[in-house]
């Protein structure tokens, strides 16, 4: 057992463990193949993701079944999605409206922007092209702007699903006396 308090029991959690695992594999299906050179730049882009960045402590749970709900629905997604711009490509006609769509994220959902950045870019026809300087909206690339309500919807669902699988530890407030 390692103790909670020293610097190598912060620095080593099982939550920021999958996190990195998380990115790696993500970092891996941007480029579309696992390889020795990918797994190691996507652990060193990981590793550097998560000592400069900024957000919680690192500490915290993980929830299994959001967890596994949220996998599956990035996996849905990337199936469905993949069909859709297959489609799109293979017909003659296009029936595309692309477009900038704002998708607003609740404040809890901010602390999981890149996990929702990573889960949206993954898909193909959708990319998150910038976002509020606070995180509190989304701006994303679609192939299908008339679907708007559908996407917003979807984010807002990702966003939750991140929120319930990998909630942030409670803020401390200081109260002056």
């Amino acid at each position: 057992m390692r103790p909670s308090g020293t610097l190598l029991g912060r620095m080593f959690t099982v939550r920021r463990g999958l996190t990195v695992v998380g990115l790696v594999l993500a970092w891996c299906a941007l480029w579309g193949s696992i390889s020795a050179a990918n797994l190691l730049s996507g652990l060193l882009v990981a590793i550097v993701a998560l000592t400069v960045g900024v957000g919680g402590s690192g500490r915290g749970t993980v929830r299994v079944v959001p967890l596994a709900r949220f996998v599956w629905l990035v996996a849905v997604d990337l199936v469905v999605s993949t069909a859709t711009v297959v489609r799109e490509v293979l017909t003659p006609t296009d029936h595309t409206e692309e477009g900038i769509v704002g998708v607003g994220i609740e404040p809890g959902g901010r602390h999981h922007l890149l996990l929702l950045y990573v889960a949206i870019t993954v898909t193909p026809g959708t990319a998150v092209v910038t976002a509020e300087s606070d995180g509190s909206v989304l701006y994303l690339h679609v192939l299908h702007r008339d679907r708007r309500p559908a996407v917003e919807a979807h984010v807002r669902r990702l966003a939750r699903l991140a929120v319930e699988a990998l909630p942030a530890p409670a803020e401390r407030v200081e109260v002056a006396g």
